[in-house]
This record gives C-alpha cells, structure tokens and sequence, in this order.
C-alpha cells in the first residue's frame, strides 16, 4: 500500500496510480516546503483515444493515459 493510498482511492485503475502517487508527492513536497510554491494540472486530449496529463511545479511531469471515450463509461 502506497501513501496515496491511504487517503485518494483510486478507482480509475493501474495506469492512473502512477500519477495519482506524483500528484500527491508534489503536494505533499509543495506544502512542507517553508517559501511559496506554485502547482498545475493540466488535461489534454491526443488524436489516438488518449489524454496528457500535466502536472507543473516548476519541474514537469507528463503522463499519457488511455482514454475510453464518453460511450464506454
């Protein structure tokens, strides 16, 4: 059991994990650190059925999920 575990269950399966896990170790990271911080997350749609996933806190980290599409939910 990882830490994002304990508090952010994840439902959406194996391949969101992984950017779940850095979401909430930059989180994490952000708060604890003792000056200002900055965090983003962003979203995109890709041609072949996949989305980017974003996150930014002044080091970029960058995950492509598969995306199932609005009549597979």
């Amino acid at each position: 059991m990882t830490d994002i575990d304990k508090f952010i269950p994840s439902n959406l399966g194996p391949e969101h994990d992984k950017v779940l896990q850095k979401l909430f170790t930059v989180y994490r990271d952000l708060f604890r650190h003792d000056g200002y911080g900055t965090l983003h997350l962003e979203m995109r749609f890709l041609k072949k059925g996949q989305k980017e996933v974003l996150i930014n806190c002044g080091k970029e980290y960058r995950f492509v999920i598969n995306y199932p599409g609005a009549s597979e939910q």
